[in-house]
């Protein structure tokens, strides 16, 4: 039986929303082990005179813990 447990982590990326979900699926899978899911909780917009200035995303990354 595996359990698998869910974390929460927020990704900018100053290209595009898609960016900063490829940074933040690349920076969970540094610090965890068996990452096998993320889904897009909330997205926004930084917005400085005007132009969006990066894109932000709150991710729900799933990943499988160690078997004893």
């Amino acid at each position: 039986m595996s359990v698998a447990r869910i974390t929460e982590i927020t990704a900018t990326s100053k290209k595009s929303f898609d960016d900063a979900v490829a940074q933040g699926v690349k920076r969970a899978n540094e610090t965890l082990r068996n990452v096998t899911a993320a889904w897009v909780g909330d997205q926004e917009v930084v917005v400085e005179r005007g132009k969006i200035t990066a894109y932000k995303v709150r991710l729900k990354v799933t990943f499988i813990l160690k078997d004893k």
